[in-house]
């Protein structure tokens, strides 16, 4: 079975107007992908922010939950947020995977849209099931991936499509659904 780890992309993305930008790390962001992480087994997650200040703020948000009272408070929190390693950019997360696996991540983004290289939940799972390749499962802040960045992973994983036209969730939600489409039972 593979190792899957998953990065949340804070720059470069696109804002509504597709102009490109880099979002703030987000206290809830930090907390239920971290809880989320956890509870589905991927085995690190990443916040990747280019500005000193924002992976500063992320340390310290996680470390009043993982030191002194937020720990003894909340020790679940803690154990989710030891998943969690802040990056300055995808090279840092690409060469410390395969420092410790040894091969490069399968790097699979997610997107609202659909694009060539597009593989089904069912696909993913069973290739999380069949390889030993870690995989690294890519998510957007903002608007999403840059088009040139989504055209150059190895897979784009479907979108998470509801009964209506709408499909605008927030990067929290896409990330719980689709890792209990890949990882549920």
């Amino acid at each position: 079975m593979a190792d899957i780890y998953l990065a949340l992309i804070h720059a470069p993305v696109y804002n509504k107007n597709m102009e490109t930008v880099a979002t703030s790390i987000t206290n809830l962001d930090l907390h239920d992908i971290a809880r989320s992480s956890t509870t589905y087994g991927i085995k690190r997650y990443y916040v990747v922010h280019p500005a000193e200040a924002q992976r500063q703020l992320a340390k310290r948000i996680m470390g009043f939950w993982q030191d002194g009272y937020g720990a003894e408070y909340n020790p679940d929190r803690q154990e989710a947020f030891s998943k969690v390693k802040i990056a300055a950019d995808l090279a840092e997360v690409y060469a410390e995977i395969t420092a410790e696996q040894g091969v490069a991540p399968l790097r699979v983004a997610t997107d609202a849209r659909k694009y060539a290289n597009t593989v089904s939940y069912a696909q993913l799972r069973k290739d999380i099931d069949t390889t030993e390749t870690p995989i690294l499962l890519l998510f957007g802040t903002g608007w999403g991936l840059l088009k040139e960045d989504m055209e150059s992973m190895d897979q784009i994983l479907e979108p998470v499509y509801g009964p209506t036209d709408y499909n605008h969730l927030s990067v929290r939600s896409a990330v719980a659904i689709i890792l209990d489409r890949l990882r549920g039972h």
